[in-house]
Formats: structure tokens, sequence, C-alpha cells
């Protein structure tokens, strides 16, 4: 464990066996010294036992009055370990590209002209739900389409994703935009020579990379006609299994079992919003072309059937308030402030396509994903980051023509 007298940094160390020092001369006293000094006066009140000393960048020294080293820690690091706990071991978009990459051969699609552009608005699906970004708050925000409402940082703490962070500093940094704007800023598809500088450069290889150094694929050349490229095949086969399961959990089963979608990332506790989570990686594996791919098993009617209806999901959740047509009432939950405030929708063209959209036999109806996805939009705290998904799914609906 080191010297008697080396500082240690552990990840948030205890306090029920540690006593502490307050001023300069007891960090130079030995620890031995320390530790029987706080013995001494352990009899005089529990202060003397709980004294920490905090430096100026938010640290706790402290000592082990057992062994006698010295010990430091940033307080911060519980909050990370939390956000851990609650966020699965891939991100959305790590999910999609794993369903894209062929799993022998480690490369994409040559004709996929879609799944850049969708990898894009998957980050900013990640990043509300780890509570970083917002809608911006106002009255003329209820105005305008979903897709072309503002958002802002609400949040500014790094994730410890690369992509991410620099995803959300762009955002923090540059002006006010659209869900929309941001998306096309991040792709790099803008005239203004003055915001070039936003955009996520290298975004497939850079997630293949992450991939790589959480032992899911590895890394190989492999010949191209003259050239010698990077490829990534899959090396961890179980990860990919799961993405694939909970795939299957929503275009071919009729119920949703929330506990089960990402059991393998729940040992440390349960992961946050679930259904929500799978239904916007489904979205965005379907609406960048890659959804096919986990579907070659079923016959060719099975998989357009499959199609058609998330083509129909999206449609129902790209709105806000989302499936408002189902039984539930949609989200907002019904007669909430965020629920009047929220733009109406045309109930009557709602209707039609509910009733179009329920015919198919394959995929879990609008009414159980709606169900468990109030539960989560009620006890998840992240209300604010549907409105930001409601928003992407817009922008995925209408990509076809953007593209």
């Amino acid at each position: 464990m080191g010297s008697a007298s080396g500082l240690q940094r552990r990840r948030g160390a205890g306090t029920s066996s540690l006593a502490a020092f307050d001023d300069e001369d007891s960090l130079a006293r030995t620890p031995k010294q320390v530790a029987s000094s706080a013995q001494g006066g352990a009899g005089k009140g529990k202060q003397a036992a709980r004294v920490e000393q905090h430096s100026g960048s938010g640290s706790v020294a402290t000592i082990d009055v057992g062994t006698g080293h010295k010990l430091a820690y940033d307080p911060r690091d519980m909050d990370d370990a939390d956000e851990e706990r609650s966020c699965p071991r891939l991100t959305i978009m790590e999910e999609v590209l794993l369903l894209g990459l062929k799993d022998a051969q480690g490369y994409l699609s040559f004709w996929n002209d879609k799944l850049s552009y969708t990898l894009r608005g998957s980050i900013l699906m990640e990043l509300a739900l780890r509570n970083r970004i917002a809608i911006m708050p106002g009255a003329d925000q209820k105005r305008v389409e979903v897709a072309d409402r503002l958002i802002s940082v609400k949040n500014r703490k790094g994730t410890g994703e690369p992509l991410l962070d620099e995803a959300l500093r762009h955002i923090q940094q540059g002006p006010p935009a659209s869900v929309s704007e941001w998306m096309d800023l991040l792709s790099g598809e803008t005239w203004n020579m003055m915001k070039l500088n936003m955009q996520l450069k290298q975004v497939r290889e850079r997630l293949a990379k992450g991939l790589v150094e959480k032992g899911v694929l590895r890394t190989e050349k492999r010949n191209f006609l003259l050239f010698d490229m990077p490829t990534h095949p899959l090396s961890n086969t179980a990860v990919k299994d799961a993405v694939r399961r909970r795939v299957y959990a929503l275009t071919t089963s009729r119920s949703i079992h929330p506990e089960a979608l990402y059991k393998e990332d729940a040992n440390n506790g349960p992961i946050d919003a679930p259904v929500t989570r799978a239904l916007c990686m489904v979205c965005s594996a379907h609406c960048g072309n890659v959804l096919e791919n986990v579907l070659q098993h079923l016959s060719s009617d099975s998989r357009e059937e499959v199609e058609v209806h998330f083509d129909y999901i999206a449609e129902e959740f790209g709105q806000w308030p989302m499936a408002p047509t189902s039984s539930t009432g949609g989200l907002p939950p019904r007669g909430t402030t965020d629920a009047i405030l929220a733009r109406p929708v045309n109930v009557a063209a709602a209707r039609m396509s509910f009733k179009n959209g329920r015919t198919s036999k394959l995929g879990v109806s609008v009414d159980e994903l709606a169900r468990h996805m109030l539960k989560e939009y009620d006890t998840a705290g992240r209300a604010s980051a549907y409105e930001v998904i409601a928003a992407v799914l817009h922008v995925f609906i209408r990509m076809d023509s953007l593209i």
C-alpha cells in the first residue's frame, strides 16, 4: 500500500474508522502520532475523530486510524460512482454502432448514408438521459415544433465518455440552437464556415475504438484493394447478444419486462429508465438502417412488418406530448402542468395513425411502452430528458427529406 508517510487516493473513503487533521502542524506529524492523538482525544467527544481537512480543489484528507496511512479522496467521485451504477456499460450510440458492424469482418456497410446522422441524434438522447441537457423553458418554446425548440446545458459535469463530453462542450460554448440545428452542426451539415468547428469528426471510428477499450471489439488490419484499413471484429459475443435481446424484446414480443432489459449491467444496482433507453436505441437503429441486421432470422414479410411498426412507434413518440392516443394519456401525464403547456396535437390524425399501427402482430404496443415509460418519467428524475428524446425522434422521422 506504499510507505507509511505516502499520501494515498481512494475512491469514496469511509469516515467511520477515520480520524483526521485540521491544521498544517498535523500534516507534518507522522501517521502514528496523528493516530495516537486522535485516539487520545476520543474520550473528549466524537468531534475529534471526525475532523477532516478540505483542500481548495474539493478533495478531503483524512487519517486511517487502523493503519496510520494518510488518505485523500474527492467527494465528487462518489457522485461519479452513483452515475456509473445507474448507466449501462454501453451508450446508446455504441449499441447502435455494434448492431451495424459485421461480426467477423468488423466494418459497416459502405452504402449506409443515414448512420452518421443518426449517431449524432443518439448522442443528444444519451446526454438528455444523463441529465446534461434539456429544452430551454419559456412560453415561446411551446409555440414551435418540438424539434425546433432550443436546448441548453443543464449540468456541465463531464460524463467520462469523450464524444459525449465534446458534444456537451460545443452546446455549452455555442449559441442557443434547436435540437435539429445541433444535429446538423454536430454532423457538419452547415453552410456557416464559422460553425464548422462544432462538427464531431470520425464518430464511427472513435466509437469503435471505445468499444475496443471496453473489450467488446478488437482491431485488425484488412486489405481493401490497394489499401490496408483497420477493422474491428467482434471480440465479446455476450455483449452483442445482450443488445440483440433488447431489440427482440421490443420488436418480436408483445410485453416488456424492464428488469430484464439490462440485467447484465444491473449487478451494482438498477439501470435508470431501461424501457426509455431501449426505445431510444431501437428507434435509432431503425432510422439508421441497421435494425434489419438483427432481424435476418425473420421472414421478409415479418421484417417489413417490424419496420412499419417502428415507423409508427417513432411517429407516436416523436411528438410532444408523447403517445397522446395511448390509454395512459401519454407523456407528460395527463392533467399535469407540463401536459397543459405542451403543444396540442392533431387528435384526428393521431387516432388514424393509432388505428393503423395497432394492427401489427409483431412488436410491443404503444400502450405497453407508454405505461412503462410513464413510471420511469415519474421516478427516474429525468422528466426534462423526454422532451429532448421526442425532438430527436421527430428529426429521425423527417430524416429522409433531410439527407
